[in-house]
């Protein structure tokens, strides 16, 4: 973190490390996450002496990763259905689309 940065941003910093992490990102790429994450946020609020045009005309972090979440209006992805009509044993599944395999499996 840098110099002077708030105890609210180290927080933040170590919870999306640690979010990172538990998904899978290795150490090195969760600090990354978390350090860009962190850093468009100190430049949304005007914490930073600089700051991108994206950075601060851009959606939010937060925003937009509940946005790339899958529990969404969207629902579960084709990928998401296929398997598990694979492991309920539905036949032809390869040859429908999502909508099919939507209905097939009573979503």
């Amino acid at each position: 973190m840098p110099r002077g940065s708030s105890p609210k941003r180290e927080r933040q910093y170590e919870h999306v490390k640690e979010s990172a992490e538990q998904r899978g990102a290795s150490t090195e790429r969760a600090k990354e996450i978390a350090a860009r994450t962190v850093n468009k946020e100190r430049a949304r609020s005007g914490e930073s002496k600089t700051a991108s045009r994206s950075s601060t005309q851009d959606m939010s972090s937060s925003r937009r990763g509940g946005q790339r979440s899958h529990s969404g209006v969207q629902g579960p992805t084709k990928e998401q259905l296929y398997d598990e009509a694979k492991q309920r044993g539905i036949d032809c599944r390869s040859k429908m689309d999502k909508a099919e395999l939507e209905r097939a499996l009573g979503h």
